[in-house]
């Protein structure tokens, strides 16, 4: 409004006060070929945690049911590549599920982002958190560990 009054600090805090709004969550995905771990932000995006491991067969149908349940404002997938940055084996497969996924759901945008030694950060996480060798060998929980590694780098890297 012209002449206003507003002191000029307190312009900024609509923008601040509008990320601590957001009701969407992010999805993220450790794409795998037998299983996918998932793990999700609450709806203010201040806090990543693991969401799930499922059955990468399955992962299309489970995304979608979860989707209906839960507000996702974007999802973000892991990127396979090797030490070097050259593409991974599984890049080709994490490619189509991308693909079938901007075309059956694009209201909610899905976008790559690197993923090299998350599962290293996952079983170095598991050993500093005192897990017995038994629960260490469990891949399912090393896939929900690495997605959720993905979301906190991802969400890291675009803080305000």
């Amino acid at each position: 409004m012209v002449g206003s009054s507003i002191p000029t600090v307190m312009l900024g805090c609509s923008s601040a006060l509008a990320k601590f709004n957001r009701v969407g969550r992010i999805l993220s995905i450790d794409y795998g070929r037998k299983r996918t771990g998932l793990a999700v932000t609450d709806p203010q995006q201040i806090i990543a945690g693991g969401l799930a491991t499922v059955s990468t067969s399955e992962l299309f149908d489970w995304l979608k049911a979860y989707i209906s349940r839960e507000p996702v404002e974007s999802i973000v997938i892991g990127e396979p590549r090797q030490p070097n940055g050259e593409p991974s084996e599984n890049l080709g497969r994490v490619r189509g599920f991308v693909n079938r996924w901007r075309k059956a759901v694009p209201e909610i945008p899905i976008e790559y982002f690197d993923e090299r030694f998350t599962s290293v950060l996952a079983h170095r996480a598991m050993l500093d958190g005192g897990l017995k060798k038994k629960t260490r060998q469990n891949k399912a929980l090393v896939d929900e560990i690495s997605a959720t590694i993905i979301l906190e780098d991802y969400m890291r890297s675009r803080k305000f």
